[in-house]
């Protein structure tokens, strides 16, 4: 099983933390030169020092805001210039939890912009590049729920969906080209936006935010929450050329949570 992503560059968004890190570390172990997108470059400084270089490999950052996607356009544009992308990670925070029927309408419309108009931006901007070099892999960390609502993510249950639709249409019309694009959906995953999770959830528990996580857990198979690691696992081997006919799927890494098949 050919995993080797020597000489591929790979431009992974929200790199610096949670899932979206421990994707840098791992295709950069497997030879991928990195470009983390992020909008604190204390943090993407001290991201990119971690990573681990081998020969030929230079890793890199963006500065970008995804809240601005003008902003996000020039950044990739610039750095498509100087270099084709092979390895795409669209992978950008969840909007804040709540009632879908209490949700403002502007919570919709800046969700929208930040997961769905980024993406597409980013896509346009990488895919020649995929094209003329016959490899692409265009991943995006969404959400199981897209299989199946979670309660009390309302705006994101909506955009995630979106998001879902839209890649399932992309990997249709470029499937063609050599470029897979695939769903990744963590489940209960260790990272801050769990956190934050666990924190709106204990509302039901007391105010106890170990009550809550351990409810999370008790509904998990696996009766744990993932790490960051295991989810990076999953792109990794996506991203690589062993996974060459796996096109428009979504892919649950929740410990079996999700009920649907």
């Amino acid at each position: 099983m050919n995993l080797d992503l020597k000489n591929k560059n790979a431009m992974i968004c929200g790199g610096t933390a949670g899932i979206g890190k421990a994707t840098a570390m791992q295709l950069a172990a497997m030879g991928a030169s990195i470009t983390i997108v992020a909008r604190n470059e204390e943090k993407l400084k001290a991201t990119i020092a971690l990573l681990p270089t081998q020969d030929n490999q230079t890793h890199g950052y963006l500065v970008a805001d995804f809240t601005k996607p003008a902003q996000l356009k020039a950044q990739v544009t610039s750095a498509v210039s100087k270099t084709n992308y092979h390895i795409l990670l669209n992978n950008t925070g969840g909007p804040k939890g709540g009632p879908i029927f209490s949700a403002d309408t502007s919570e919709f419309i800046n969700a929208f912009s930040m997961h769905l108009e980024c993406n597409q931006i980013l896509v346009q901007t990488l895919v020649p590049g995929m094209k003329e070099d016959a490899y692409g892999r265009i991943i995006n960390v969404i959400s199981t729920s897209v299989k199946q609502p979670i309660d009390g993510l309302g705006v994101s249950n909506t955009v995630r969906g979106a998001v879902a639709s839209w890649s399932k249409t992309l990997a249709n019309e470029l499937g063609q080209y050599g470029i897979t694009v695939n769903n990744v959906l963590p489940g209960f995953t260790a990272t801050d936006r769990l956190a934050s999770i666990i924190s709106n959830a204990a509302k039901r528990f007391d105010g106890s935010e170990e009550k809550a996580s351990a409810f999370m857990k008790s509904i998990v198979p696996a009766k744990r929450f993932a790490k960051p690691e295991e989810v990076a696992n999953a792109i990794a081997f996506l991203a690589s050329d062993a996974a060459s006919y796996i096109n428009g799927i979504n892919l649950p890494v929740d410990g079996g949570r999700t009920k649907s098949l």
